[in-house]
């Protein structure tokens, strides 16, 4: 399969991704002595079309032997049925219910019609139980029962809560039903809501999100472990939400976006050592070889980088011993005419240690700042959903300028000044504030693209998740329309968002004595300065959003990558296509 390269300062060929899985390299060479680049393959990962695309697996490990094992990404068949709840037949048959639903009569019986039909079958048990164990339908609450009376070997009740109306609600409901199937060891679910009175378009994005929310609650990245259980669960049944072509429809997507979610977060999770900008590069490869009829690429080595003089970037990479290599995923349909071109730029970092700043004390986090890449693993997620969904009416690009932030004698110092490729100059007054000068020349290099709307997302700034926490996103954007847009997407998708301001007066702490800009202001309100920061990098016909991701991009709990904002940037694509 074959994924077309274009390059900016060399003529080449179409870069062949090798079919032999036993290949741990491929050198791709042209004739122009620019490009020299190595690659790797993975001897790990799983066909698709073809080439090789994570879900997953990595290529192979630079350092201490590590090599990730082959895990199967969960594949559940959804089907929406029309039957009887009491006649349905299975392992265990999930039944999502509210307070509201849990209320009982002076005789201690079910109101809610669905519960009561299921308690008469059950000769009252059902209504005994949950008051022994005192249910009262409250989210986070589970009660699963083994009783004879209906087709089902069980029949478990999931609390929603007071109510439930939002994707999220639903989404954790599926990762409630997933948690159910593997604490019983169930092959086959049915779902349903107790309060089925939904609206058709709801009843379509409650399955949906319930699907999500199934599929990426069984999942669990254990490529680094040496033992692991798989998943049993293979069916899942939704009961009470309709049938027919466009609710099947809206399953897929709810599929295609969980893989392209579960990838994101392979990204995310995998170590520095495994997960180099080299092989960042081969993933973002991998993606236009598999969706090769919609999909071209461009990677640029150091010295082409050199040639478009992105000075902000190579100066972040100058002390790693591993190259930068800077990713352009073109997305345009086979056919049609474009509506909206649209540009998503991911923070790339692979590893950042803080360079001569370099991370020390509690709260650092420098043993997690793997993570730091969470920007390009949301923009390449969202890259495979785009390829599996084909939105037409829409072009995209996806940018990351992907290197390591590491110390050397090569390497950047406080008091350097470096020169972007817009011509700006930036004093590095903090060389821990790195990935703000490799997103002002991809901010650069995407404007140059003759798009119309620009998103960035970045784990950019602790302050952003001192502001709002772990699980909200900052949103940054002097576009009012651009946040409308990006707010009904996060809805829609069941993320979380909150817009801060791009106060212009804090640009005064950012002004620099001897260049353009220094890279940090003060302590206070840093991540608006460093927003600020980023808008000297888009021209003004350009809509542009900030998307501050350093809380929400890990689940300190479950400590794992959430994959957070593929959902969301890939509501958002839809929006400005013509489906």
């Amino acid at each position: 399969m074959t994924a077309k390269v274009v390059s900016l300062a060399a003529s080449i060929s179409s870069l062949v991704i090798p079919s032999s899985s036993s290949l741990l390299f491929t050198k791709f060479r042209s004739s122009s002595p620019l490009l020299r680049f190595s690659l790797a393959v993975s001897p790990l990962s799983h066909r698709r079309r073809g080439g090789y695309l994570m879900a997953h697996s990595l290529a192979r490990a630079t350092l201490g032997l590590t090599q990730p094992n082959t895990i199967d990404v969960p594949k559940i068949s959804f089907a929406a049925k029309d039957i009887d709840v009491v006649e349905w037949k299975g392992d265990v048959l999930a039944v999502g219910v509210t307070e509201k639903d849990m209320v009982k009569n002076e005789s201690t019986k079910f109101e809610n019609s669905i519960l009561k039909k299921l308690d008469s079958h059950l000769r009252g048990l059902l209504s005994e139980a949950s008051s022994e164990e005192d249910f009262t339908g409250k989210a986070g609450q589970s009660l699963v029962l083994r009783l004879p009376g209906l087709g089902s070997k069980r029949v478990g009740l999931i609390g929603l809560g007071q109510c439930a109306s939002t994707t999220l609600a639903f989404r954790n409901f599926g990762e409630a039903i997933a948690a159910t199937a593997k604490a019983s060891q169930a092959s086959n679910i049915g779902v349903i809501l107790a309060s089925g009175s939904l609206a058709n378009n709801s009843k379509l994005n409650t399955a949906s999100a319930i699907a999500s929310g199934t599929v990426l609650g069984i999942y669990e990245d254990t490529r680094y472990k040496s033992d692991s259980k798989k998943p049993v669960l293979k069916s899942v049944d939704i009961l009470g939400l309709g049938t027919g072509a466009e609710l099947e429809k809206k399953l897929k997507y709810a599929e295609d976006v969980s893989s392209a979610i579960i990838f994101g977060k392979e990204l995310v999770n995998s170590p520095a050592n495994v997960l180099t900008p080299a092989v960042l590069a081969e993933e973002a490869s991998k993606i236009a070889s598999t969706y090769s009829d919609v999909f071209s690429i461009t990677i640029l080595n150091a010295e082409q980088c050199k040639e478009l003089k992105m000075g902000s970037y190579l100066g972040v990479a100058a002390a790693s011993a591993n190259p930068p290599y800077f990713i352009h995923l073109h997305y345009k349909p086979a056919s049609g005419p474009i509506k909206a071109k649209l540009a998503l730029v991911g923070k790339g970092l692979t590893f950042d240690s803080g360079g001569y700043n370099i991370k020390t004390g509690p709260g650092c986090s420098i043993e997690l700042m793997k993570f730091d890449m969470g920007g390009s693993g949301a923009v390449l997620g969202a890259a495979k959903a785009i390829g599996q969904v084909k939105p037409p009416g829409v072009e995209v690009h996806f940018i990351v300028a992907a290197c390591e932030n590491m110390i050397s004698g090569t390497g950047m110092r406080p008091g350097d000044i470096v020169t972007a490729s817009n011509g700006k100059t930036i004093e590095v007054n903090n060389t821990d504030a790195e990935g703000r000068l490799t997103l002002a020349d991809a901010l650069v290099y995407a404007c140059n693209q003759g798009v119309d709307k620009i998103i960035d997302l970045a784990t950019l700034t602790g302050a952003c998740v001192v502001a709002l926490g772990p699980s909200i996103a900052g949103m940054f954007t002097p576009s009012d329309g651009l946040a409308k847009e990006v707010f009904a997407a996060a809805e829609k998708s069941g993320e979380k968002l909150w817009r801060l301001p791009l106060e212009e007066s804090y640009w005064e702490s950012m002004k620099s004595g001897v260049a353009d800009m220094v890279n940090t202001g003060g302590r206070q309100g840093g991540s608006i300065t460093a927003a600020l920061f980023l808008k000297q990098f888009i021209t003004e016909k350009v809509e542009w959003m900030h998307i501050d991701m350093a809380g929400p991009v890990w689940n300190e709990k479950k400590r794992t990558a959430t994959g957070f904002g593929i959902a969301t940037l890939v509501e958002w694509v839809l929006q400005n296509s013509s489906s």
